[in-house]
């Protein structure tokens, strides 16, 4: 049976970054040095910054994503964002990064009812999971990821996320922003790992159509190792998102494994 062809996505993370000022023209350039439409391309700014982002990056075929949500629709939560807030300023929203796992305390039943609230909204959700050091040296880092997945997905309708096009983005906590990176083969490992855990969900032939991401530091240099496994469908950037010539050499590489799979999959 022939592998499905996947997407090949390229999201920025921009973290807490950029002011209103600035975004637009940061975005601007990054369009004009990244395009490449075989390429999935995602922007994500701050909340205060999506409305500038969108203007810039309009008619440039780069979606505009959201780095979070609340997990109710309205209510009495002082500085929170819900997802009906984010209609027309974003069409992609990222949940459960490492970093809100962290600073946030998000366990994996909340951020799967913002997963549920994104899907209600019509946003296309990035899902990250990801194990610590500790856990990965404690040999328990497919047991950790697999729970991961398992507690975000498994009150949901497997139909209804494959409709909503969710991204799994697999980063190992302990190769972001500590000069440690993971290799291709631990990432494609992972990758597996993902997908078959959504299979014993209930997601049956969809779970190889699920896209899965590498997060974990990526720049211009180290993403071909990552693009070179068939299992890796793309890159959630964070640091190097805010260089565009950083973010064209990424591209530019995703672009090429793009029209790899497209020629397979027309042989």
């Amino acid at each position: 049976m022939m592998a499905p062809m996947r997407p090949v996505i390229i999201a920025a993370n921009w973290k807490m970054h950029t002011t209103p000022e600035d975004a637009g023209e940061l975005a601007a350039t990054i369009a004009a040095r990244s395009g490449e439409p075989g390429v999935v391309r995602v922007v994500c700014p701050p909340f205060v910054c999506l409305a500038a982002v969108r203007e810039a990056l309009a008619g440039t075929g780069i979606a505009v994503g959201a780095q979070n949500l609340h997990h109710e629709i309205a209510g009495p939560f002082t500085g929170e964002v819900s997802a009906p807030m984010l209609a027309g300023l974003a069409t992609w929203v990222i949940l459960g990064h490492s970093e809100r796992r962290r600073d946030a305390a998000e366990t994996d039943a909340l951020i799967g009812r913002k997963l549920g609230r994104a899907v209600e909204a019509g946003l296309r959700p990035i899902l990250c999971v990801g194990e610590q050091l500790t856990e990965r040296e404690a040999g328990r880092a497919e047991a950790v990821v697999s729970a991961q997945v398992t507690g975000c997905l498994g009150d949901h309708d497997p139909d209804a996320l494959t409709a909503a096009g969710l991204v799994v983005a697999y980063e190992p906590v302990w190769a972001i922003g500590t000069g440690r990176n993971a290799r291709g083969a631990d990432a494609a490992a992972m990758a597996g790992l993902i997908r078959r855990t959504a299979a014993g969900l209930g997601w049956g032939d969809s779970a190889e159509r699920l896209p899965v991401l590498y997060g974990g530091s990526v720049t211009a240099v180290n993403i071909g190792e990552f693009l070179a496994e068939p299992s890796i469908d793309g890159a959630l950037v964070g640091g190097a998102s805010l260089k565009p010539d950083e973010m064209a050499g990424i591209v530019g590489r995703a672009a090429v494994t793009a029209r790899a799979r497209l020629a397979a999959g027309g042989s």
